[in-house]
């Protein structure tokens, strides 16, 4: 960069001030909070992060210097609660993905069910289609059993977990049968979230990255039980 595209050292110090102030109205903010998810909070801590970037940019491209704290954008967290305050129905969101790592294991438990059935009808083909299509046993499969049993069972039927969440959202009421069949998923509302469950590896890596570099001075490093994301 130029000097004459460097920020002057006024800009600098200007900078500054704006994270200072945007520190103060925080703190305020926080201090007359009215819940857990306060508007004002909310909008002082993206204040906050604005004015602490741009005071980063500016101390870098005038000293290349960097600040020694990090403040998360906002997009890392869920916009403020903006249903009702107090639910009268609850709509809940769960996505689940799976690997399919043994496919003649999920085949040979798909056969199972349908040998076990006795309404089955042996004439019909279906257990010669599930002996050979992984398409077909996965309908049997997920068909027989609810979701929380193929989860804790998952490894039973040839799968590998991947990542998972639970969305707890409020609703004045409860839609009307079948209205939201079509699309299930698209009227999900980020600003009607009660709470969120995300579980993933990733956090199991950050977790064992902060274990590491938390070593204690014996060399044994500092345990940890995986933890899932709470938002």
């Amino acid at each position: 960069m130029s000097d004459a595209a460097q920020p002057t050292v006024a800009e600098v110090r200007a900078a500054a001030e704006a994270v200072k102030a945007a520190l103060d109205r925080h703190l305020e903010a926080v201090e007359a909070r009215t819940g857990e998810d306060d508007p004002a909070v909310y909008s002082a801590f993206n204040a906050l992060a604005a004015a602490a970037e741009v005071y980063d940019e500016r101390l870098y491209d005038r000293y290349d210097e960097v600040t020694p704290f990090e403040i998360p954008a906002a997009d890392d967290s869920l916009p403020p609660y903006a249903g009702p305050d107090e639910p009268h129905a609850l709509s809940v969101l769960i996505r689940r993905d799976y690997a399919v790592v043994e496919p003649q294991r999920l085949l040979t438990q798909a056969q199972r069910i349908v040998d076990l059935d006795p309404d089955a009808d042996s004439g019909s083909g279906v257990a010669a289609v599930v002996g050979s299509s992984v398409h077909a046993a996965l309908g049997v499969l997920f068909g027989e059993y609810e979701p929380d049993e193929v989860a804790s069972r998952h490894k039973e039927f040839g799968l590998e977990e991947g990542d998972s969440t639970l969305w707890v959202s409020a609703v004045d009421e409860l839609p009307e049968p079948g209205e939201w069949l079509d699309a299930p998923f698209d009227q999900a509302d980020p600003q009607q979230i009660v709470c969120r469950f995300d579980v993933s590896a990733v956090f199991d890596d950050e977790e064992l990255f902060d274990d590491e570099s938390d070593e204690t001075d014996d060399g044994d490093e500092a345990g940890g039980e995986p933890t899932d994301e709470r938002h």
